[in-house]
């Protein structure tokens, strides 16, 4: 490019150079002496899987002073807080929360999703390049976060200090800890309901630190099966349930009931699942969590720190016994007296004042559709097995017997491209004969064409929610949109998520501790803002893919 000078360029150019030795000259007074920036000693990111907004109020008569109350009263909290993309399940909501981002960006579209270019079915934290650390289970260690195509806060925190903040990872399940932590974290440990064990992968390491060695020398998952599960009051005061036997609640793997003394016996393949889907797996959440503090040292170091724990028993139980279960209401009072002692902990180790915690949920989840029926609410549920024979017979009829559909994951159908190219039949003539089959099952809303959502039948609400989830490379074709208060299952007991509707978008995001305003906003949030948040708390870029903005009013100036 041809450099065009001006006569009063070159004086304006000329005048700072001549000013150069005044200012060189001129006796300087004595600088500052520079100051570290102010961040807190550790960051802890809770989530709870499957928690509803509802359930702070829900039971918050009976919540002890010190855990929830704490953060509802004492922090900032956002109680219009909402996905933003339609389809909300464990993997998605913990990449958004941790990246700022959305499925069609981060590329976590599902727990499970197809993928079209290796012709396979696909799990969110599959990695067959590593091998499981801490377990004789050969297969619950082969995970790492490579499928997640963004950066994480945490990452954002390791590259901002130079890698030397850490940041560790603790959940039940391996998905829970593995896409909070991120890709270049310190080390995130996961349940094996196999051997009792927590372990990890050596895409973080080649074995286990002393400290997770300790824990599982401890027993304590044995130790907490023994003791089976009994509800923390007598069962008379669990008044925001369903009695404690219905027709709709599932049962543990022992159990000829679904009522309380729950037998928590397991099996050979998963002999402390049944742990897992009681108040105990918070437990043992709650205690890793503090092995992690202590054992990493964390927040006793020169810069900030940050421990991801998610708590995901709450969703096990939900899956079984549905949100309406005295299980449930147990199993939150319980999980507030695990919050109230790990926030004295905190207190401790770190110094009330000196540590940020945030609380979020990775989806809410619908009432047991049976339970709402019973009130007289619309609700239903849908066959599985019914859904996928009407696709199958539809395509068949209309075009001849052949395997149209590759997989169907999250309500998306994968269509067989070659055998539509060889039959020269488009997805959208697809798209319009599946779509007159379903608009005629129960609970089927509409059928949407995800490779042409510029003319999808949507309002805008929904129709962005649907943009947000769709990513090029592992989204399917077509997807089936269920009526509120639906879903599909193999299952007649228990609840479920996964779908655009309030009770599986609106869930909790509070703040609490260092650099946090005392307050609360009903203005409309949404999960990609909590990285954001916390980011500006640090002072740190946002992750990469970061769609979301700080909620200002939360954070001191």
């Amino acid at each position: 490019m041809k450099l065009i000078y001006h006569p009063l360029l070159r004086v304006l150019f000329a005048g700072l150079v001549l000013s150069q030795p005044v200012f060189s000259q001129t006796k300087s007074k004595t600088a500052a002496p520079a100051t570290k920036l102010a961040r807190p000693k550790l960051v802890v990111g809770m989530v709870v899987d499957q928690m509803r907004y509802d359930y702070l109020y829900r039971y918050y008569d009976k919540y002890k002073e010190g855990g929830l109350k704490r953060l509802i009263n004492d922090g900032f909290n956002c109680r219009n807080n909402h996905y933003h993309y339609a389809l909300t399940v464990t993997a998605a909501g913990h990449s958004a929360v941790y990246t700022g981002s959305m499925p069609a960006i981060n590329g976590i579209v599902g727990n499970d999703w197809y993928d079209v270019a290796q012709a396979k079915n696909v799990y969110c934290t599959d990695d067959n390049t590593v091998a499981t650390v801490g377990s004789s289970n050969v297969t619950v260690g082969k995970m790492s976060p490579k499928n997640l195509l963004v950066s994480t806060v945490t990452d954002q925190l390791r590259i901002a200090t130079n890698f030397r903040s850490k940041t560790i990872g603790v959940a039940i399940k391996d998905r829970a800890s593995i896409l909070p932590a991120g890709h270049a974290a310190s080390g995130a440990y996961w349940f094996d309901s196999k051997t009792g064990n927590f372990v990890t992968s050596t895409y973080y390491r080649d074995a286990l630190p002393q400290w997770v060695t300790d824990y599982n020398t401890l027993k304590k998952p044995a130790e907490y099966m023994g003791k089976g599960w009994n509800t923390l009051l007598p069962i008379d005061q669990y008044t925001q349930s369903s009695p404690d036997d219905v027709a709709w609640e599932g049962k543990l793997s022992s159990a000829t009931k679904p009522v309380f003394p729950h037998d928590l016996t397991g099996n050979a393949g998963d002999a402390y699942g049944p742990m897992t889907t009681s108040p105990w797996g918070n437990t043992i959440t709650k205690e890793m969590a503090i092995a992690a503090i202590k054992g990493e040292n964390l927040g006793k170091g020169a810069d900030t720190d940050f421990l991801a724990v998610s708590f995901s028993s709450p969703d096990r139980i939900g899956h079984m016994f549905g949100p309406n279960s005295v299980e449930q209401e147990d199993d939150y009072l319980k999980l507030d007296m695990e919050f109230a002692d790990f926030f004295n902990f905190l207190d401790s180790w770190a110094g009330k004042g000196n540590y940020t915690v945030f609380l979020t949920a990775d989806h809410g989840a619908m009432d047991v559709p049976a339970f709402w029926q019973e009130h007289k609410l619309p609700a239903g549920l849908m066959s599985a097995t019914t859904l996928t024979r009407t696709i199958v017979k539809a395509l068949n009829d209309a075009y001849g017997e052949a395997e149209y559909v590759t997989a169907f994951e999250n309500y998306q159908i994968y269509l067989n491209k070659a055998i539509l190219k060889d039959k020269k039949i488009s997805v959208a003539d697809v798209h319009q004969t599946l779509r007159d089959a379903l608009l005629a099952v129960d609970g089927v809303a509409d059928l949407i064409n995800l490779r042409d959502m510029g003319r999808a039948p949507l309002n805008t609400y929904q129709l962005e929610l649907f943009k947000n989830n769709v990513n090029a490379k592992r989204s399917g074709d077509l997807q089936v949109l269920v009526q509120p208060g639906w879903f599909a299952s193999t299952m007649s007991t228990g609840t479920d998520h996964g779908t655009p509707y309030n009770y599986d978008t609106h869930v909790p995001f509070l703040l609490y501790g260092w650099g946090i305003n005392k307050g609360e906003t009903l203005r409309r949030t949404t999960i990609a803002d909590i990285a954001p948040t916390i980011s500006a708390l640090l002072h740190i870029l946002p992750p990469s893919g970061n769609v979301g903005n700080p909620v200002e009013e939360a954070l001191k100036k």
